[in-house]
């Protein structure tokens, strides 16, 4: 009788022991788990992808996004004004209508503004040639919001007189699908607003 429970008692130490060990890696295997998720998630978060033509997944680390993000926002503005602003009688309208697939209601606003101001006709009536001559934007991102501060500097061609402006404008930029080639760069600017305007130089040719 003794020998039983002697039995019975290292029964129960053999299964104590069984059971501690199940815990114990049960334990590091969730742990292993979560540190394995808090991983991957770490890592999915700093990489995008990106479809290949042959189908393959690219991928693309935000660094690389951010610095992509730049060269496209400035190529955008560089676009959006030589649009709005390069203009004369024969392309006005041409370039104008491309302007405003690029912005939002912000941007028709200041050109139904500028349509009513009468800006247009005297494009048409005094043969007049407004020409960029360039085009500095500098860009600036807050909590994942991009701002930016464009000066452009153009000259109204009069015939006998040629007058040198200095234009500031900012707004903010939102991403947008592609759609080309109205909007290529898949940018659309907002609360779009002419700060300043001041004459540089008058000249003769």
């Amino acid at each position: 009788m003794k020998r039983t429970y002697k039995d019975i008692y290292a029964v129960l130490k053999i299964n104590r022991i069984i059971v501690l060990a199940t815990v114990v890696f049960a334990t590091a295997s969730s742990l292993f788990s979560i540190w394995m998720v808090y991983h991957i998630n770490s890592k999915a978060m700093k990489s995008a992808f990106a479809i290949n033509t042959d189908g393959t997944v690219i991928p693309l680390k935000l660094v690389a996004q951010k610095e992509n993000f730049d060269v496209e926002a400035l190529a955008h503005l560089e676009l959006f004004h030589n649009y709005f602003y390069n203009i004369d009688a024969s392309n006005y309208e041409k370039n104008l209508e491309k302007a405003l697939w690029l912005g939002n209601s912000s941007v028709d606003n200041l050109y139904r503004q500028k349509k009513s101001d009468g800006v247009y006709n005297r494009l048409l009536q005094y043969s007049l040639v407004q020409k960029v001559l360039h085009i500095d934007s500098q860009i600036e991102e807050k909590n994942g919001a991009y701002s930016f501060r464009t000066i452009t500097v153009f000259e109204i061609n009069r015939g006998t007189i040629v007058d040198t402006y200095e234009l500031v404008t900012t707004g903010n930029l939102i991403t947008v699908n592609r759609n080309f080639p109205n909007n290529p760069h898949g940018l659309l600017i907002t609360a779009y607003y002419e700060n300043s305007l001041k004459k540089i130089t008058n000249e003769t040719p």
